[in-house]
């Protein structure tokens, strides 16, 4: 099994979780090597596993608790292992696998691990895993059901990559199709059929038309998306097609519940079947609670709109408030050139050793 030295520089911590395999359902090594470190290293701590997913946590009385949160799992390798580094100081580049999505979180939060023994927070620390794939096998969906006490606190801070900044909040998703109808027939006769394809005409005239919103809420600017993403239709090159689908996504500004969103776009289409196949609320920023604005100050004062979904959307469903903030470019996750600069990493690991401490 690998070792991991919780304290050394999370920088050089980042490059020893990328070096350990962990593509979603198979984390167990990592786990593992997660589990013994903090058991080893950080004694002050109480320490569980669940599944492949390791908890930690002080338990010293302290009026508020926080919550540090970060998913084990990687994409699949993209001949972007073993890590590459390059560069000296904090101008060093750290690339490869999970370097941004996101070991180099994971790292920040177990190096502060074993290094706070008396944070004036309590503090609870979840590194879980299958965030890569279906919500239904998410580590956080399974520890809320198992362990429903390891998930209070009175805020949650997600290590997900935001360029070393605080994002608030999260957009909600969803997902829909739109299925037309038409009639079967040679397309040598096409006037004896309907064509479904020519049918989505409509629907497609309102999307390029359509103007999304841009929202303002606590002073972050969450732009609002509606794309077709997806066109299915057509059962061989001489037939007219008798039924097509159109896939849309809409990523909508999380003052909008799941419902709101459902009846905007029954509005947007009216007159077509719309059917929900996906569907993930959004979180409000709650920048408002006591602990978030104090993280925010420790940050430097600034946040930003979370444009995108991530599990701080679980934490703001059980009354959580909740952010993004961890190193890295989130336009860099999942791709092969993914990278994080070692500046970043110290940057985001001082903040919350601040914040903390």
């Amino acid at each position: 099994m690998p070792s991991l030295d919780l304290h050394a520089d999370p920088v050089a911590l980042t490059a020893a979780l990328v070096d350990i395999f962990s593509v979603s359902e198979q984390e167990k090594v990592i786990a593992d090597t997660v589990q013994a470190a903090l058991q080893a290293q950080a004694p002050h701590l109480e320490v569980i596993r669940n599944g492949d997913a390791v908890l930690a946590r002080t338990n010293l009385g302290r009026p508020s608790r926080v919550l540090l949160a970060g998913h084990l799992d990687t994409v699949p390798v993209n001949e972007n292992l073993p890590v590459r580094r390059e560069g000296t100081g904090d101008d060093e580049i750290l690339h490869g696998l999970g370097t941004v999505d996101m070991k180099s979180g994971d790292a920040v939060f177990l190096h502060l691990a074993a290094a706070l023994r008396e944070p004036r927070h309590d503090i609870t620390f979840v590194f879980y895993d299958c965030e890569e794939i279906e919500a239904t096998k998410n580590g956080l969906g399974r520890i809320e059901r198992e362990l429903p006490e390891w998930l209070r606190a009175d805020l949650a801070i997600l290590g997900e990559p935001s360029n070393g900044g605080i994002e608030g909040g999260c957009q909600g998703t969803m997902r829909i199709e739109i299925r037309v109808d038409g009639v079967r027939a040679h397309t040598a006769r096409g006037w004896m059929g309907v064509n479904a394809i020519h049918g989505l005409a409509e629907p497609l005239r309102r999307l390029a038309e359509y103007t999304p919103r841009v929202v303002d809420i606590d002073g972050l600017t969450y732009r609002e998306g509606l794309q077709a993403t997806k066109i299915g239709g057509g059962v061989a090159g001489n037939v007219v097609p008798d039924e097509a689908v159109l896939t849309i996504n809409h990523r909508f500004a999380p003052d909008r519940s799941p419902e709101d969103a459902e009846a905007h776009l029954r509005e947007v289409f009216e007159g077509y079947d719309v059917k929900i196949v996906d569907l993930s609320p959004g979180a409000l920023p709650g920048l408002s609670a006591p602990a978030a604005a104090e993280l925010v100050a420790a940050a430097g004062g600034k946040a930003v709109a979370k444009l995108g979904w991530t599990d701080v959307a679980r934490f703001a469903a059980l009354g959580i408030p909740a952010v993004n903030f961890g190193p890295g470019d989130p336009t860099l996750a999942h791709t092969r050139q993914e990278n994080v600069r070692a500046g970043e990493i110290r940057q985001v690991a001082a903040v919350l050793r601040e914040f903390l401490s």
